[in-house]
């Protein structure tokens, strides 16, 4: 109990000291700058090339969605998804230990010993991968689904509400990404932020109020008049738990049959069956489903 309580105190300490360096020291792959940046590229792209010419430039429930953004990208992390993180990392160590075993008996490959470029593509398409099944897994399953109820209750997209999500998801992805990452070994920060840079920008502008489809390489990159889809109020038939789950790439719902995308999606009616009984505000929504009626 000392050790994780160790684990604790440092875990706190660290990230602390680590998001103040963020804030008051810019470098090139700063995350607090970074996100600041591409959001505002984006929004400056909705605002040139509007989709829906009529939704207003400050939409619903837009300064909540830019509360989540820097709440769930920053705090979220200082509050308690880096002590889970390197707790479970830690217990999951413990648990091997019993059985003669280590994380690195797992590792089947180091992208650190490859060239550059494919060792950056390898992580991108596994940590692409792993999340799409894990977005599938969030509409699935009832409970998890019940968390990710708040990513849906948006009602007018646009770019922050890519950060739109319950503190549970992100529980959810790192430790489902856990055991993946742990096969293919560590990779440096340098990389990682490239991905991390790649797969906010593509967030981002799924999210954005731009009608684009990137023409032939929408078969490859999610992109707004895809995932306009996955956020429909009525979904078809044949796929009642949703379609076009892709994180940053749809190449995985063209393979594995679920993109949907029927028609111009501009106009549909965004949400879930009984979203007007979803809560309004923050707190209530982050509490969401624990605390509920």
């Amino acid at each position: 109990m000392e050790k994780y309580f160790e684990i604790f105190k440092n875990s706190y300490q660290g990230y602390f000291n680590y998001l103040w360096n963020e804030i008051t020291h810019f470098h090139w792959e700063n995350y607090f700058y970074g996100l600041i940046l591409v959001s505002l590229i984006v929004w400056g792209l909705e605002l040139v090339f509007p989709w829906r010419k009529n939704q207003k430039v400050f939409r619903k429930d837009f300064w909540l969605d830019f509360f989540y953004m820097f709440f769930n990208f920053f705090l979220l992390n200082l509050i308690v998804l880096i002590f889970l993180s390197n707790a479970t990392a830690e217990l999951f160590n413990d648990v091997l230990g019993l059985i003669g075993l280590k994380v690195s008996d797992f590792q089947l490959l180091d992208l650190n010993v490859l060239p550059f470029g494919l060792g950056l593509l390898i992580f991108f398409l596994v940590t692409d991968f792993v999340q799409w099944n894990t977005h599938r897994l969030l509409h699935r399953i009832p409970w998890l689904w019940n968390f990710h109820k708040l990513h849906h209750s948006v009602k007018e997209m646009g770019f922050a509400a890519h950060l739109r999500y319950h503190w549970m998801e992100p529980v959810v992805y790192k430790s489902l990404l856990y055991i993946p990452l742990a096969i293919i070994g560590g990779f440096d920060v340098e990389a990682v932020a490239i991905v991390h840079f790649t797969a906010l920008a593509i967030g981002h502008l799924n999210h954005a109020n731009i009608g684009w489809d990137y023409g032939i390489f929408k078969y490859v990159f999610n992109n707004p008049k895809m995932h306009i889809w996955h956020h429909a109020k009525v979904l078809p038939k044949h796929a009642q738990y949703g379609v076009n789950y892709g994180i940053s790439l749809s190449l995985w719902d063209y393979l594995f049959k679920t993109d949907h995308i029927p028609h111009d999606g501009r106009d549909i009616e965004l949400g879930f069956d009984g979203d007007e009984n979803f809560p309004k505000n923050f707190m209530k929504q982050e509490l969401y489903p624990i605390k509920t009626k």
